[in-house]
């Protein structure tokens, strides 16, 4: 069994996270993930206030196990994150501040609530404010990641947090779907993995299902980094793009995105319409490069057995096995 200080620090088995992506981690699969060993973590995108609570308990009644609560610190409010406090989760997440807001005042009011916090940055400067700041594990966030990302690849962004917060634990986020991925993380530093696009493609996840199967159909290369969502939705990331698949609504406004400002509202609307409906070639499919790893939709669970098995395997034969003398 692999076991890091990142698994003492969250109560967990496993050194798997599951990435609070938006309206997809839902308190389902936040339980799976949970149940099965690793550490789910709510989405709070779609959630205002006491549906917050509404949504921890759900989780509670599912699993007994440890689970977190994500942030987007850019677009937090006092009464989302009082809520949050409230129901006393293992850990909250945050990611995506601005860089007039002071990072330790919300750290110092998780940790008075005996509540340990995680944070994501894409950048060293920014993981170096974070761990300055207080927070308990960083998150250094590679841009092969689905949905809003840096410009600095996994391999490199990781084993430069790492060095440049030590001795606070770090995740690897970006690219990671398997084993292999898990394994390499491991071996630049990390003591575990953030994963998304992964468990995406899960029975779990709220996706359409012709969402997921545009996962497992995708060979990793039909991936752009791009603000045309940012810009319809009007709700613009400080420091980020967002990695989507090229289809034919990117495709539409890619390098067109003066005129896209001109009719957000519009595009807005057709956007969320073709999401209800699932039309994978005019709705927003944000998923990341290592969707080229992944070849069915299978259980939380399962995807994390294997995922484990796969790393141990690694390390234990083909790892040892290379050192001689």
């Amino acid at each position: 069994m692999i076991h890091t200080r990142m698994c003492d620090l969250l109560g967990i088995r496993h050194p798997i996270v599951l990435a609070g992506m938006g309206a997809a981690a839902v308190p389902k699969l936040v339980a799976a993930v949970s149940n099965a060993g690793g550490f789910g973590t709510l989405g709070t995108t779609a959630l205002r206030g006491e549906q917050i609570a509404a949504a921890a308990r759900m989780i509670r009644e599912a699993t007994d196990r440890p689970f977190g609560i994500n942030h987007l610190l850019f677009r937090m409010n006092d009464e989302d994150y009082a809520q949050t406090l409230s129901v006393r989760p293992s850990a909250v997440a945050f990611a995506w501040a601005n860089k007039e807001q002071d990072l330790r005042s919300y750290f110092n009011r998780a940790h008075e609530a005996g509540i340990k916090v995680m944070y994501m940055a894409p950048t060293v400067p920014e993981a170096v404010r974070a761990a300055s700041a207080g927070a308990d594990l960083i998150i250094a966030q590679g841009s092969e990641g689905g949905g809003h990302v840096g410009w600095m690849a996994t391999m490199v962004i990781v084993p430069m947090v790492v060095s440049a917060v030590a001795p606070i634990p770090v995740l690897a986020a970006g690219g990671i779907a398997d084993g292999r991925g898990v394994a390499a993380a491991l071996a630049l530093g990390a003591d575990g993995a953030l994963i998304g696009t992964r468990f995406l493609a899960t029975p779990e996840a709220p996706l359409h299902a012709n969402f997921k199967q545009a996962i497992v159909d995708s060979d990793g290369h039909d991936t752009v980094l791009t603000e045309i969502n940012d810009l319809a939705s009007g709700h613009i990331w400080p420091g980020a793009v967002a990695r989507v698949q090229r289809n034919a609504v990117i495709e539409r406004w890619i390098g067109r995105e003066w005129a896209l400002r001109q009719n957000r509202v519009e595009v807005s609307k057709a956007l969320g319409e073709a999401r209800q409906v699932g039309d994978v070639n005019n709705a927003i499919l944000m998923f990341g490069q290592d969707a080229g790893l992944i070849d069915s939709v299978k259980p939380a669970a399962e995807i994390i057995q294997t995922i484990v098995l796969e790393a141990e395997t690694i390390i234990r034969e083909r790892l040892h096995g290379a050192v001689r003398g």
